[in-house]
């Protein structure tokens, strides 16, 4: 009998361990036997930093829902429809348009880019500039900022969805115990003065759900009340098991959640366009008016809208593009979503116009009558207008399942921006996700219980007008300026070659460097210099509330400056190698001890 040792065969993998496998082979009596020796599996696989690879999307069809179900919000029902009215119909598409393509799309794409190919949240991302990393907090903030209060515009759609399943909806008489002696149905107000006029609707949103009656201002809040609170536990319930296994559990809910929208917008606008004096409302929202175009008040909202609407600077498209495999095609997923966003901003216009154009013609007044935006629209006309169907209650059902399903996925993303920021950033958070999500979404809650009390409303409003505004501007600019000027676009546009195997042309490539920080800057002085006190009606906030407000607003664009100060105190040497160091990549810091710092250099500041 004899036996030999095959030679081993081995498979090389440049991310990970070589695989073995050894074959006895022997022989007796003119037969061969052969035997396999087990081996044991490989380990993960790791990157060339040595951790181990990034979870990433079950399926692509995940991350698109994902960005999708974040962008398309409420804003997208309430806001923009109410702008293309109120700025010249059709012909506000123009300037739309316009700020979309120079900057929405544009900076859209940089923040796909940029999560995908350095694989880590808002924070992380900035180890290729390290001195801005603190517009990583920045926006990780700003996030956070808004949890407290967009969750509770979700609990008000889940009290109104709850109490949708009853014969008669709870807002279309005025014989209910929390209405005024005001309070007066649509074919009433003509005797009524202005001042009085308060439909069942609109009473029934500010004192039967709010409970505003029983507070006197910010500075009286009172407690908060059980059945909102109640309903802002489910939210957060639903949040925290959405996202406490990361994009494995997210990915599967915006199945759901980014998709119904679209079914329940389609399944309205066929009842709406069959409601006598929708074609008068859909006409009113496509005229056009060119001459409003004149006017400087239409651009800057167009531009304002474009800001807001694509969610690009809260660090949620940073976060979901980090799960992305590293060769996916982030320019096409810009595109298609972006586009998707718009589109239903359109399209959701035509819902909403039939059903004004519907209770403008059933209580004979005027489109203007009926017109307005923001929670009025969704809360007080749109259930005026339902309550009025054969079939009500099942419509408004239909209704307030679509505003649940179209703020739980942008709560998500917002959400999943601090998770995994913060995650990315301390890394001994990696082994407890569970339970610092349970963390964050708990926290939030606490918070948000000041916007469910008597005055909770006023709570919201300052949220609202201080969390979000001027600082996600500001946070956008230094975030464009520290890729296009500080890493350089022509740096940003071989990662991205290195990606997909295409080079950005030099239309992004211009939009990156000079138009869209241009864009930005002058979003940021005109939101400065246009600024106005927050208010709701008639009640004015007290100058405290509004120095509160900025303080809101100034604790997170603060973090650029403030981390830029400490990245500096913490590197060694003399200023001017602490100043190398600090804008040049991680991964380059070995050449600014040769000397070699590519960002001191006029080729890199003049090349596109």
């Amino acid at each position: 009998m004899s036996s030999t040792v095959a030679p081993e065969k081995s498979t090389s993998n440049a991310m990970g361990p070589k695989e073995v496998e050894l074959i006895l082979v022997k022989e007796q009596n003119g037969v061969q036997f052969t035997s396999s020796a087990l081996v044991a599996p490989p380990p993960p696989q790791t990157n060339t930093s040595g951790e181990e690879d990034r979870e990433t999307w079950g399926k692509k069809i995940d991350f698109l829902l994902s960005v999708i179900g974040f962008a398309v919000d409420l804003a997208n029902v309430w806001r923009f429809p109410y702008l293309c009215y109120k700025n010249g119909g059709g012909a506000f598409l123009v300037p739309y348009l316009f700020f979309m393509v120079i900057a929405g799309m544009p900076l859209f794409y940089m923040e796909l880019a940029l999560g995908q190919y350095n694989r880590e949240g808002a924070a992380g991302v900035w180890k290729i500039c390290p001195i801005f990393k603190g517009v990583g907090f920045t926006v990780i903030l700003i996030s956070l900022y808004v949890g407290f209060y967009y969750n509770v515009i979700i609990s008000w759609a889940l009290f109104y969805l709850f109490s949708s399943f009853t014969g008669e909806l709870p807002w279309v008489h005025c014989n209910n115990t929390w209405n005024s002696p005001n309070c007066s149905a649509w074919a009433d107000n003509s005797s009524v003065s202005d001042i009085y006029k308060a439909t069942p609707a609109q009473e029934y949103f500010e004192r039967g759900v709010l409970h505003i009656q029983d507070s006197g201002g910010i500075g009286d809040l009172g407690r908060p009340r059980w059945q909102l609170t109640s309903c802002l536990g489910v939210v957060i319930v639903l949040l925290y098991f959405s996202l406490w296994k990361g994009v494995k559990t997210s990915g599967k809910v915006v199945w759901i959640t980014a998709t119904m929208p679209y079914v329940v917008l389609t399944v309205l606008l066929v009842r709406g366009v069959t409601l006598p004096g929708a074609r008068d409302g859909i006409k009113a929202y496509l005229s056009v008016d060119f001459l409003k175009l004149c006017e400087a008040k239409v651009w800057i909202e167009a531009a304002t809208q474009i800001c807001f609407s694509l969610g690009v600077g809260f660090g949620v498209l940073i976060a979901f593009s980090s799960y992305n495999k590293f060769s996916n095609n982030c320019y096409r997923d810009a595109i298609i979503t972006s586009s998707i966003n718009s589109l239903t901003s359109f399209f959701s216009g035509f819902v909403v116009f039939s059903f004004l154009g519907y209770m403008s013609h059933k209580h004979n007044v005027a489109l203007d009558k009926v017109v307005r935006d923001g929670a009025g629209l969704v809360f007080v006309i749109y259930p005026e207008a339902i309550a009025t169907l054969p079939g009500s209650s099942v419509w408004a059902v239909i209704f307030f399942i679509m505003l649940f399903t179209l703020g739980i996925d942008s709560a998500m993303g917002g959400m999943e921006s601090v998770i995994t920021g913060l995650i990315d950033e301390f890394k001994f958070l990696h082994k407890h996700r569970e339970q610092f999500t349970l963390f964050i979404v708990v926290s939030t809650f606490l918070i948000s219980l000041f916007c469910v009390t008597n005055g909770g409303m006023y709570v919201f409003i300052l949220l609202d007008h201080f969390a979000a505004g001027t600082s996600i501007l500001f946070g956008v600019l230094i975030e464009a300026i520290g890729i296009a000027w500080f890493y350089g676009v022509d740096r940003f546009s071989d990662d991205i070659e290195e990606m997909i195997g295409q080079r950005p042309g030099m239309y992004w490539r211009l939009c990156w460097k000079f138009v869209s920080p241009c864009f930005l800057l002058f979003m940021v002085v005109v939101s400065f210099a246009t600024f106005n006190p927050p208010v709701y009606g008639s009640y004015v906030f007290p100058p405290w509330a509004n120095m509160v407000g900025w303080c809101l607003a100034m604790s997170s664009m603060s973090m650029v400056p403030l981390y830029a100060i400490y990245k500096m105190c913490i590197l060694p040497g003399k200023f001017c190698n602490r100043l190398a160091y600090a804008i040049t990549p991680e991964t380059e810091h070995h050449l600014v001890d040769n000397g070699e710092v590519r960002q001191l250099t006029l080729h890199h500041w003049l090349v596109v």
